[in-house]
Formats: C-alpha cells, structure tokens, sequence
C-alpha cells in the first residue's frame, strides 16, 4: 500500500508516493498520443487498481489528447471517489488551437485556460495547478512578462479555482526567478517542480534538483522509466521496440529525448540488478529514483493492471549502495534538452 506523503516542505498538501499519469488516456485517434491512448473503459480498471493500491495523485494536462485526457479523468475520478479523497492535478500553457492566445501564459489564456480546464474535468477546481512549461518556455509564446503570468496565476488561486501551484521543465535559473518575484510581490509560489528525471537522463542533478531540495521544493518526475526504456520496452535500441508505443509514431519523440551514449547500456545494467533482486526492470528503474532526495512522488503512466502493481510495490525495494553506483556509473553527460527546445 502507498505510503502518503507531504508535497514539499512548503505546503500542507499530501499526495501519495506515486502519482499516476494520465497522457494515455483520453479518445483514441485523437493528439499527438493517439495511436497508443486508452478510453474510459480501458482507463477504469487502471484507475481502480491505483486506488485500491494506494494512489490519489493523478496528473494531467489540456494538451493530452488536445482536452479529451482531462474528460476521462475527471469523470472517472468523479465515478470512482469522493472529491476530498484524491489530488488532482492538471496543466496549461501548450497551444490548445490556432489562434496566439489560445496558448502560453498570459493573463487572457491563463484564466480562459483554467476555465477550460474545469470544465472538461467537470470540477470546480483543481488541487495542483502546474504550468506546463515556463513562460517563455513554449516556442511562439515567448513575450509574456513574468509578473503578468504570476499575477494571474496568484488571481486564479484566490478565487479558489486552483489550491496549490507546481512549475514543470525550466532551467533552474528560469525557476529561482519566477519563485523570487513572487515572493517580492506577495503572490502564491510554487510548491512543486514536475522535471525530466531519470537513469538516463540525469542533467537535472546539477541545478534544479539542489535548488528544490535547499527550497523545500517536491519533485514530481516526468519520465521515471525513460518512456519505456527503462522498463525493457526496447531491447538493445530504438528499433526493437516491443510495445504499442515503441512501435509507434510516439517513438520519435523518445529518440529526440534520449541521445546518450550509454542510454542502452544503463538499461542493460537495469536488467541486471532486476535479476538479482527478483524484480522488474521497472521496479529497480523506479526504486533507484525513490532513494534520491527530494524526490516527492514520480509520475508513472501504464497501460496494464499489474504494472500498476509492481510499480506500488517498487515504493519498498531498497537498492544497496553499490547497486545504485552500479546503475550509476555508465552516465555521462549529455546536451540539456532545454538548451534545444526538446525537454
């Protein structure tokens, strides 16, 4: 069973030790995903399986499935669970249409976009609100003043239609400054940051991470498994994908993320230590990324019930110390995907 969890030290919030993803879910055919998401039906197993184990934090975002990710969720949390009985999260900023101000983060589409949010969702507000990137962190949408973006969110805050606020994928330089002017202004900070994080994608360890850990700061992060890589979705390399995802169009997102000389031999030393442990690959991936500090609740998707499964019970694998340098020792850095726009 989850353990509960404080999100941070800057907030009375608890979430549980895992926070399940829900970029999977939604119509098929429909957003960048389409080709592997699951509809209400297929979601609602997945989502009693998470409950039953634990899980009350889930994660979405208006882009997934342009919308239709947060109709799924809302409604099957509002099936399945009182409202005071789960946190949910959703985020804004990525372009929801054609027109300039139906994304970003200025004032206009910060309020029409958490309407939009609520609406979908079918709730009357949102525990976390996170944007999904910063202000000027999303290509066409780079003129909006930070104050205004703060300002806004602070407003949407006090006139409860959010609770609490979380940052996603920045330079940590980036994320100092928004937490600072807020402070300067006496509007509501971000008690989260939801990063890039994982085996083989470590640059996060330089900056951020130590910035939110001095701060009190959760972290929430994306991509605990590497889209799958971790997980043994590919074996060996991009091209022997053994999964709906792998296989399909969404494969060229993972192979912008992962350039790493070493992604495939740190999955191989996965594996290893799985065998040694008598568990998954995903389960030594995921508890590897348990034992780092700050690390508040990572955000896992999956696709079946017993990976929900064996992903709860990862929350108490505890790696030896020369385990996690094994894991460890292959990485070498690599280009910030932020400084190329890819992250």
């Amino acid at each position: 069973m989850l353990q509960s969890v404080p999100l941070g030290r800057n907030s009375g919030l608890h979430v549980s030790r895992l926070c399940l993803g829900t970029m999977n879910f939604g119509e098929p055919g429909r957003g960048h995903q389409g080709d592997w998401t699951l509809g209400a039906d297929d979601a609602r197993p997945l989502f009693k399986a998470a409950i039953d184990e634990g899980l009350f934090y889930f994660d979405c975002a208006d882009i997934y499935g342009i919308g239709a990710s947060e109709i799924v969720v809302g409604a099957l949390l509002r099936e399945l669970l009182p409202r005071d009985q789960y946190v949910l999260a959703t985020k804004i900023s990525m372009p929801m249409g054609r027109n300039r101000n139906q994304g970003g983060l200025s004032r206009k589409h910060v309020m029409e976009g958490v309407d939009a949010c609520l609406k979908r969702l079918g709730h009357d507000y949102i525990d976390h609100l996170v944007i999904h990137r910063h202000p000027h962190g999303v290509p066409g949408y780079e003129g909006t003043p930070i104050e205004e973006t703060l300002e806004a969110l602070h407003d949407v805050v006090k006139a409860g239609k959010a609770l609490y606020l979380g940052a996603s994928s920045m330079f940590a330089w980036q994320f100092t400054e928004l937490q600072l002017t807020a402070k300067m202004n006496g509007w509501t900070p971000f008690v989260s940051m939801q990063n890039h994080y994982n085996l083989v994608y470590r640059e996060e360890e330089r900056e951020m991470i130590p910035y939110c850990e001095k701060s009190g700061v959760a972290l929430t992060p994306w991509s605990p498994l590497a889209r799958g890589i971790l997980a043994g979705a590919y074996q060996g390399g991009f091209g022997g994908g053994a999964t709906a995802r792998s296989q399909g169009r969404d494969r060229l997102r993972t192979e912008s993320l992962y350039h790493g000389e070493a992604v495939f031999d740190i999955a191989g030393r996965v594996v290893e230590t799985a065998d040694k442990y008598g568990k998954t690959p995903a389960q030594i991936a995921l508890a590897w990324l348990l034992s780092k500090p700050g690390v508040t609740a990572p955000i896992v998707g999956v696709s079946k019930v017993e990976q929900i499964q064996q992903l709860s019970a990862a929350t108490e694998i505890v790696l030896d110390a020369a385990d996690i340098a094994y894991l460890e020792e292959l990485y070498r850095p690599v280009q910030n995907l932020l400084s190329i726009g890819t992250s």
